[in-house]
């Protein structure tokens, strides 16, 4: 039998914890995650949704510390201090945050300023994850971004100025019009800022979104070839400016890995708030209602607002372990798999694409650009 591969987490009572805040000013083209803009939406009467939902669970599980906090989107930034403020507030009255590792926080640079930005570090905000995307206007047209090459430049050093001790840039390849030559100046123009971390995400063409329609009818392709080329050039330069390629698309100074992210990856418990978002608790998966009025309408009836629920066997934990873990470096023990398995993962080593060492198996670079059609072989 291949070994249990479920939680990693050493101290059951921890539980890392995600908000997720739907709200954009605009919604780019290529986005799949639940968004809009605010409308009509009582954005009090959203936090306030929040805050019961947060003493829901509080109360089902008394005994969990949060040990990562992560607010997400959307757009987190575009929340008033007033507002964030509020909620932070109704998080710190019924989570204990006393051991708390990291405070990670998404942010568009065309939503802050210094005085906002030293709000955010009185917060206790430990993290920004920059969703630059490009240092090409043109790409940022495609993209449908409301900022600037100019904007994006000012950031870092204003959250440094703010005291924000860790700042992520995330950057985005293989989009309709970006050459290597425009991929080479946004990475250079990212290293050049000093982040701490750098993530370098390959487009995907989602469901539900505005790009897929034009991939759909040929407008847009999706190249493997070009895409490695992206990927290399990533490689090669992070990795020469001295950031470790720690997992697929991310890159990290030392000390610097994101400890929210590799949480997921290695089967930790987390808990997620607001409309759309996903907890894992036990053995039990759960997803909100991906709108926002019913998710303020249920939290206020109910107090949670589940509506996908499905228990997960050791096997399904198994599975994805194997899916999530082959993305980073440290790979996953080869005794996680079974004997048909293995002879695939034999293969997998003879062809290049990954080595065994020490026990693991890890994934090679040119494997990892094939990393999903890998697991799903081996599967």
């Amino acid at each position: 039998m291949p070994e249990s591969v479920r939680f990693s987490t050493l101290n059951p009572h921890f539980v890392q914890l995600y908000l997720h805040i739907p709200f954009c000013h605009r919604i780019c083209p290529y986005c799949s995650f639940y968004k809009h803009t605010p409308g009509n939406t009582d954005m009090r009467a959203f936090i306030r949704a929040i805050g019961d939902e947060a003493e829901f669970y509080a109360e089902k599980f008394p005994s969990r510390k949060i040990n990562t906090l992560y607010l997400g989107g959307g757009t987190p930034s575009m929340l008033s201090r007033t507002l964030l403020g509020e909620l932070h507030a109704k998080l710190s009255e019924r989570f204990d945050l006393s051991e708390l590792k990291e405070f990670t926080f998404e942010a568009n640079p065309a939503t802050f300023d210094l005085k906002k930005a030293q709000f955010f570090a009185e917060l206790g905000i430990s993290r920004i994850s920059l969703g630059i995307q490009s240092f090409d206007n043109s790409v940022l047209k495609t993209l449908g971004r409301e900022h600037s090459r100019e904007d994006a430049q000012q950031t870092v050093p204003i959250l440094r100025e703010a005291g924000i001790s860790e700042v992520n840039i995330d950057l985005m390849f293989s989009i309709p019009g970006q050459s290597l030559d425009s991929w080479r100046d946004t990475l250079e123009s990212a290293i050049a800022l000093q982040p701490d971390h750098i993530s370098a995400y390959n487009l995907t063409y989602e469901e539900d979104t505005e790009f897929i329609k034009k991939y759909t009818t040929g407008e847009y392709v999706d190249d493997p070839d070009e895409n490695a080329k992206f990927f290399h050039l990533a490689h090669q330069l992070l990795t020469e400016a001295g950031f470790d390629h720690y997992e697929t698309s991310n890159y990290a100074k030392t000390g610097a890995k994101s400890t929210h992210n590799k949480s997921y990856w290695q089967g930790d418990e987390y808990l997620g708030l607001g409309p759309s978002a996903v907890s894992t608790i036990h053995d039990t998966r759960w997803k909100n209602v991906p709108d926002t009025a019913t998710y303020i309408r249920q939290i206020s009836s109910v107090g949670h607002a589940q509506t996908e629920i499905e228990n997960l066997t050791a096997e399904d934990f198994r599975i994805e372990r194997i899916a999530l873990m082959l993305r980073t470096t440290e790979g996953l023990p080869v005794s996680v798999f079974t004997e048909p398995e293995i002879k695939r993962v034999h293969i997998i080593v003879s062809e290049g694409l990954a080595i065994i060492t020490d026990g693991n198996f890890i994934l090679t670079p040119k494997g990892s650009l094939l990393v999903d059609s890998i697991v799903e072989h081996i599967l």
